[in-house]
């Protein structure tokens, strides 16, 4: 079952394991305030089991998804979008598209909704909680890293995994 959440079931906290929610209560409540639900929305659970069905597109700029980003994801970008990416997209196969915590990534959502595409998704929660349930990412070689860009130093402490190395660069 595809975990979907849409604003009209805005309740501060995920009412039910069908609604994607962030494993931290804090950070959820914190994600649910920042992305305003316009878009359809994916766990990170479900994109990590049907991981291979989606083109995975990062909403971040350059210097984050060099410090690390998801395995096979391409880098959208956000203030540019980057065009070359785009051109190669397939319309009608899943998009599923991440941030740091979803915003940019809501943003950019709407933006390919627009363009035609017919099946595209935030990421909810976005790289942080990805990183958050331990899930993995790799650096600008597509090696395996812990290392995590945090955005800013107010956002980066919602990435509460221990064993991420947490950089502002």
């Amino acid at each position: 079952m595809m975990l979907l959440w849409s604003a009209c079931r805005y309740s501060g906290v995920a009412q039910n394991k069908d609604e994607p929610y962030c494993e931290n209560k804090w950070f959820d409540k914190m994600v649910k305030q920042t992305v305003k639900g316009t878009v359809p929305t994916l766990d990170v659970s479900e994109l990590k089991e049907r991981y291979t069905e989606f083109q995975i597109l990062d909403a971040r700029e350059p210097e984050e998804f060099n410090v690390s980003h998801l395995k096979n994801a391409q880098l959208l970008g956000y203030k540019e979008m980057n065009e070359e990416v785009l051109q190669k997209l397939d319309k009608n196969k899943p998009v599923a598209i991440y941030c740091s915590i979803g915003y940019r990534s809501e943003k950019m959502t709407e933006k390919l909704l627009d363009m035609g595409f017919k099946e595209v998704y935030n990421i909810y929660g976005s790289i942080f909680e990805w990183v958050n349930r331990g899930y993995p990412v790799v650096n600008a070689s597509a090696k395996e890293t812990n290392k995590i860009h945090g955005y800013s130093r107010t956002w980066g402490i919602w990435i509460k995994n221990e064993n991420a190395e947490v950089v502002y660069k």
